[in-house]
């Protein structure tokens, strides 16, 4: 049974031990998943050890980061997000404006997602944001790196929806519908250091929630992601070694009618110093919808209006473009 009692007032981003996620024992997936459902009711951030990806490959994921963002720009364009169908692809300097009051964002950086054929189901509908990426030549292992990443993301992202579903009283498989053929998309970031002649509140991303279920971000680092506190101060979520940062997106309070938060949250430019983190977004297919979840609505009270993913994609992809 949910309580509902008000949460704690946080000050700091909770870390979450997701070791005993995958246990056989019930008791114990449920203590991971009280601890998550904490942190989603206080922050809804917060940072993830035991999740089994391999050191290695965190560091790997950085380091082709690197390589590419290195690349002359001509050569970046060469793969411009702008020619791809499904929203894959490369996003030059200040194409993109998060916080939609402020000046376009300072960052660059590469969309990947799960790549598929022509002859998948999902490619043969039609639906948007599914099919073939665009990839860089000239990068040995590139290709190889950024699948492998991509499939771990899918199976972690699947395993955080289970203990999400079990942290709201529903069956474990609750979100499988969504999370089978899951739209998993990996965003390459790089934020160069702060220019003298940045605009005012221009800033790597500006203060903004995200968009979807669950975003899975791996950080260098160098820091200067910063979350939004309750009085609206700024709580900063430096880096900790080997960790992921999970926050859940704007259909989580949908489905958990305002209970669990899609917190705002902004990146700052560094002096002196590039960053570069790797956000991936674990959703359902464009055309699964998010309602109220049976165990989220108390008696009398009106149920968050249903959408599906989406729309709602869609509808804050066309307010954010800056150019």
């Amino acid at each position: 049974m949910i309580i509902y009692e008000p949460p704690k007032a946080a000050d700091s981003i909770p870390l979450v031990d997701f070791s005993e996620a995958s246990s056989s024992d019930l008791a114990r997936r449920k203590t991971v998943a009280w601890e998550v459902h904490k942190a989603a009711r206080e922050t809804g951030f917060f940072y993830l050890i035991g999740h089994g990806i391999a050191p290695e490959m965190m560091t790997c994921q950085l380091d082709f980061a690197r390589i590419f963002f290195a690349q002359p720009l001509e050569t970046k364009l060469e793969i411009e997000i702008g020619k791809s169908a499904n929203q894959r692809g490369y996003d030059p300097m200040a194409r993109q404006a998060l916080d939609i009051d402020s000046p376009p964002d300072l960052k660059e950086s590469l969309m990947l997602g799960r790549e598929l054929g022509p002859d998948h189901p999902l490619v043969k509908r039609g639906v948007p944001f599914e099919g073939p990426n665009q990839w860089p030549g000239g990068i040995p292992g590139f290709r190889r790196q950024m699948e492998t990443y991509t499939d771990a993301m899918a199976q972690l992202g699947r395993r955080l929806a289970a203990i999400l579903a079990l942290s709201l009283d529903l069956p474990e498989d609750y979100f499988d519908a969504g999370t089978v053929e899951p739209n998993c998309a990996v965003r390459l970031l790089h934020y160069p250091p702060h220019p003298v002649n940045a605009r005012f509140n221009q800033l790597g991303a500006g203060a903004h929630t995200d968009w979807g279920f669950i975003t899975i971000l791996l950080q260098d680092g160098q820091g200067g992601l910063e979350v939004q506190s309750p009085d609206g101060g700024w709580i900063r979520a430096d880096p900790v070694p080997g960790t992921f940062v999970i926050n859940l997106g704007d259909m989580v309070p949908r489905l958990t009618n305002g209970l669990y938060h899609s917190n705002v949250h902004r990146v700052l430019n560094n002096k002196g110093a590039d960053r570069y983190s790797v956000a991936t977004f674990f959703n359902p297919p464009y055309d699964y919808v998010f309602e109220c979840a049976p165990t989220c609505l108390k008696a009398g009270e009106a149920p968050s209006p249903a959408t599906s993913f989406g729309e709602h994609i869609q509808d804050m992809m066309r307010r954010t473009r800056a150019v």
